[in-house]
């Protein structure tokens, strides 16, 4: 064989090699992304059934102003029709939206149970309230991972070389969840 044949026949294997090594870490990336997106609608799940059930234990300690719980039940309603059918930016923006409007009527609901001793007292209410403190930390640890997983996978879909491959193959980059605008200032919440 000839010098040049047998370097060209390298050539091309390196780049095949390189291109197969790389196309299988962007899926493993991917896979990746899709695992920890999978988490957050887990832990989002896990928020939509606890709050029916502190609902119901206020309801039945007290009978006090339902705005608070219809505006919980209203909630809970918006999140859980907010169906994800892929992991895209503006869709789990909108689900990030309508979840933060929840969790901020469950407070609102929780601060006001703090003015009735009897529903704070009980032992279901504290059992519920502290299962739904564990799943604010579930949720804000799953989007912290998944943000982590899309940074992973942005940093080799737009690294040199590897984007070549990337945008041969069709990986695009990703959005990972933001702030929402003005959530440096403090919530105030009225009664």
């Amino acid at each position: 064989m000839k010098p040049a044949k047998i370097i060209g026949i390298g050539i091309v294997l390196i780049v095949v090699v390189f291109t197969w090594t790389t196309f299988n870490s962007l899926v493993k990336k991917d896979e990746k992304v899709t695992l920890q997106w999978n988490e957050v609608q887990n832990v989002y799940q896990r928020r939509l059934e606890l709050i029916p059930n502190i609902v119901n234990v206020v309801k039945g300690g007290a009978a006090y102003e339902s705005e608070v719980l219809e505006s919980v039940t209203k909630a809970r309603s918006n999140a859980a029709g907010i169906r994800v059918t892929s992991i895209d930016g503006n869709v789990y923006q909108q689900q990030q939206a309508a979840q933060d409007a929840l969790a901020t009527a469950t407070n609102r609901m929780i601060l006001t149970v703090e003015r009735y001793p009897d529903i704070q007292g009980t032992k279901a209410f504290r059992d519920l309230q502290t299962q739904l403190e564990g799943t604010e930390r579930r949720i804000k640890v799953a989007r912290k991972d998944f943000n982590a997983s899309v940074q992973q996978y942005n940093e080799k879909v737009r690294s040199f070389p590897s984007s070549i491959v990337a945008k041969l193959f069709g990986f695009p980059p990703l959005t990972g969840f933001n702030a929402d605008a003005g959530a440096e200032k403090s919530v105030e919440i009225k009664f």
